[in-house]
């Protein structure tokens, strides 16, 4: 399963500066991978794992702004298709399972 966080802070104050950096160190801190600017993806294993993170998501989400989650399964995932731009060879775009050693 893939789980991706969309979101769009204001970054008017220094506050909410704040309040961004935080909640982009917590995804990066989690195991997120930024696949564009503002859309971060996680490898999860199960749903009960989806589950779990998504809890901690919730706790880490700052008042202001707008964040969406979404949860695919990793043929969903892989299925994406690339219509314009260069491919980001920085995360696993296929159903095939490897280990990272």
């Amino acid at each position: 399963m893939r789980m991706m966080i969309m979101f769009d802070l204001p970054t008017y104050s220094l506050q909410d500066m704040r309040e961004y950096r935080r909640f982009r160190k917590f995804l990066i801190e989690n195991g997120f991978i930024m696949m564009q600017e503002s859309i971060y993806t996680k490898l999860l294993l199960n749903g009960t794992s989806a589950t779990l993170m998504s809890k901690q998501v919730r706790k880490a989400v700052p008042k202001d702004g707008l964040v969406q989650m979404l949860v695919v399964t990793e043929k969903q995932f892989a299925g994406m298709e690339l219509l314009t731009g260069e491919l980001n060879s920085t995360y696993e775009n296929s159903d095939k399972r490897y280990i990272e050693l």
